[in-house]
């Protein structure tokens, strides 16, 4: 008899799936057996995560700032899989790494509008049709190791991260009644194309190096280290977690 996957029955919404964390996390969930409606605003993205494994995902282009793309995705979910379980607020957005005070007031908006109203908006979405079914479920969060050790030259990005890092804790508290969990993951950074963003360096040996000093297990995250966190949170495995921000970096919070 094959064995049950640790997600088997389960259908997920993972928002920012065209890429990175949020097409691993993707992935992850539905070799496990989970079926998952892949969410990016990038639509070539998206379908790029489906092709690879079609019987289990489907795509919906989405903008995590529209309330009615949140509507439409709750509703694409729900017609096609019959219900959601999980949803994971992965999409997030941030600037180049420089001196707080040439951060633009577009660029402060942006970042609060995709990583702060983002979940928020899907929380909005996902929360009423949980509670209607009586059946539980679960929220993870992406935000970040400089939710907890904010740095310069990411301020406000830290700071919008931080928001979700406190969400987390209050939305756990206020739903878990409701036999809803809620948990966020704060990784380091990984090496998506992003690494020149995030530490305001060149992506090269020496400047790796140079990152990975202050970090103990001495490499930077893999998008399956991520992926590996929230299906444990995610499965039942973690049934009785809540609330509960998991630092996902080699020990550099410490």
């Amino acid at each position: 008899m094959a064995s049950r996957g640790r997600l088997e029955g389960k259908v997920a919404i993972v928002t920012g799936a065209g890429s990175g964390f949020g097409a691993a996390i993707s992935k992850a969930f539905a070799k496990e057996g989970c079926k998952v409606l892949v969410c990016d605003i990038n639509a070539e993205g998206g379908q790029k995560t489906v092709s690879e494994q079609s019987s289990h995902m489907a795509f919906q282009k989405m903008d995590v700032t529209s309330s009615s793309d949140w509507k439409a995705t709750m509703d694409a979910a729900t017609k096609q899989f019959g219900k959601v379980d999980i949803l994971v607020n992965n999409a997030g957005t941030s600037y180049r790494n420089k001196p707080t005070l040439d951060v633009t007031e577009d660029e402060f908006q942006k970042v609060f509008d995709v990583n702060v109203k983002g979940v928020y908006l899907g929380c909005n979405a996902f929360m009423p049709h949980v509670i209607e079914r009586k059946e539980g479920g679960v929220v993870i969060n992406i935000a970040s190791v400089g939710a907890t050790r904010p740095r310069p030259g990411l301020v406000w990005y830290n700071a919008s991260k931080g928001a979700i890092w406190n969400a987390t804790k209050g939305l756990a508290a206020e739903f878990g009644p409701n036999q809803i969990r809620v948990n966020s993951i704060c990784p380091l950074v990984t090496g998506t194309g992003l690494f020149s963003s995030f530490t305001g360096m060149e992506d090269t040996p020496e400047n790796r190096k140079k990152f990975i000093f202050n970090v103990p297990m001495g490499r930077i995250g893999e998008v399956e280290d991520v992926a590996s966190a929230c299906l444990f949170m995610a499965s039942d495995e973690a049934k009785f977690i809540t609330g509960v921000n998991l630092e996902v970096d080699g020990g550099r919070c410490i």
